[in-house]
């Protein structure tokens, strides 16, 4: 475990590394530094907006389970989470955390089930926009011209999910069932709505942190680019999602008439943002010092 750790600490560091070698420092530094100190707010108070939402999300789908969850104590979990995916590598941990520390006795697998069908939703509507912007973009004259590659990557995301698809069918039907929930929630009118709104509200996030570093990206990159950015975060080879974001943003950013050095100044106050929106995690420690401090540090091991 600790060696996955440390790969995934210098996978992220190499990568930031090798960005930093091919960008225009100067560009870089100067855009960093006189960051939009207006714009850098807009985006952590998003980030924090879209940790509530999602808490509120997560004790939706606890309820479709029949598990007992109040809002506060989601809330609660949820910074956890948040603030030790952003410093623990992996990109899971905190999510594994509060797995663990909502589950009833004896009831794992519906602990479990609330929070992968949670992150679920959440991808699932990312896509959906993603998907729909796609469209968009390509039927409106003189827009993003998409290279081939782009297409080629989507592609390959796409077979990937229907071969892991495919490989849980073939598992077994334990398998099966343990996702079945996500039809039913799938069905429920207010939780897409509010996986939709969170989706919105995180490509906003990241195109306050570009307009922070003096990047204006157009509407059509609002519903592509930043989306397909935020994916590579996703990649669990890594430390909070650094140095994929900056690399996703350092090539897709072109596309959208910007330099590969604003994408990465747009990833690295991205990734400040979400540091700074997670530290309430450390006020809710501090409230209940004995209840979570132990929890927190002891149960993701």
């Amino acid at each position: 475990m600790m060696l996955h750790r440390l790969i995934r600490l210098a996978v992220s560091a190499g990568v930031i590394a090798v960005l930093l070698a091919v960008t225009d420092l100067g560009d870089l530094a100067a855009r960093l530094r006189g960051a939009d100190l207006r714009w850098l707010a807009a985006c952590t108070a998003g980030i924090a907006t879209i940790t509530c939402l999602c808490a509120l999300r997560w004790r939706w789908v606890a309820r479709d389970l029949d598990l007992p969850l109040p809002y506060t104590r989601a809330l609660r979990e949820y910074f956890f989470a948040t603030l030790l995916n952003q410093v623990v590598p992996g990109g899971v941990v905190g999510d594994v955390a509060r797995t663990l520390r909502v589950t009833q006795p004896g009831d794992l697998r519906r602990a479990a089930q609330s929070v992968v069908i949670e992150r679920a939703l959440g991808q699932i509507a990312t896509l959906l926009l993603l998907a729909l912007g796609l469209i968009v973009s390509l039927s409106i004259p003189g827009g993003i011209i998409w290279p081939l590659w782009v297409f080629a990557a989507l592609a390959g995301g796409v077979v990937l999910a229907l071969a892991t698809r495919v490989m849980k069918k073939r598992s077994g039907p334990n398998a099966a069932s343990f996702f079945a929930p996500l039809w039913i929630v799938l069905r429920k009118r207010h939780q897409i709505a509010l996986a939709i709104l969170t989706a919105l509200l995180l490509n906003f996030s990241f195109y306050a942190s570009a307009r922070a570093v003096g990047t204006i990206l157009p509407l059509a990159a609002f519903f592509t680019v930043i989306p397909m950015i935020l994916s590579a975060m996703l990649i669990p080879l890594s430390v909070g999602g650094w140095g994929w974001r900056e690399g996703a943003a350092a090539v897709l950013f072109p596309l959208a008439g910007a330099t590969a050095a604003q994408g990465v100044a747009a990833g690295i106050a991205y990734g400040a943002c979400m540091l700074l929106a997670a530290l309430p995690a450390l006020a809710f420690l501090a409230l209940r010092p004995n209840s979570a401090a132990s929890e927190l540090i002891s149960k993701p091991s």
